[in-house]
């Protein structure tokens, strides 16, 4: 079993439950963690023998693009999204962030994490 990750994917997007959020947006950061088996790509070399990631890195961007009031909500889209069109992934794990949250302090991020084992 191998850990394929894409790292720190970043979209301007429109989530969160204040009126200025969905107008103005803010950033957010993708990371995804997918447990899988590689050991036929690794003898072969072929792109068909592992996960193209460009396919699941379309899959987050077509989600993020979804304006919704909870990253709970996203997140939980995009881990869906993923289990159900990529079915070689055995685990997956989505860390969703929004970048500088508007709650009335200085605080850099706010985080959830989010996993699903077959």
């Amino acid at each position: 079993m191998s850990k394929i990750t894409l790292e720190n994917m970043e979209f301007h997007a429109f989530h969160g439950c204040m009126e200025h959020e969905q107008v103005l947006g803010n950033t957010f950061i993708v990371s995804i963690s997918m447990m899988m088996d590689t050991q036929l790509a690794g003898q072969t070399d072929k792109l068909e023998h592992t996960l193209n990631y460009q396919l699941v890195y379309d899959v987050v961007k077509e989600q993020m693009e979804i304006p919704s009031k909870l990253i709970e909500h996203v997140g939980q889209r995009i881990l869906d999204k993923i289990m159900n069109k990529f079915p070689q992934i055995q685990a997956l794990e989505v860390c969703l962030s929004k970048l500088n949250p508007p709650l009335g302090g200085k605080v850099s991020k706010v985080t959830i994490d989010l996993k699903k084992v077959r």
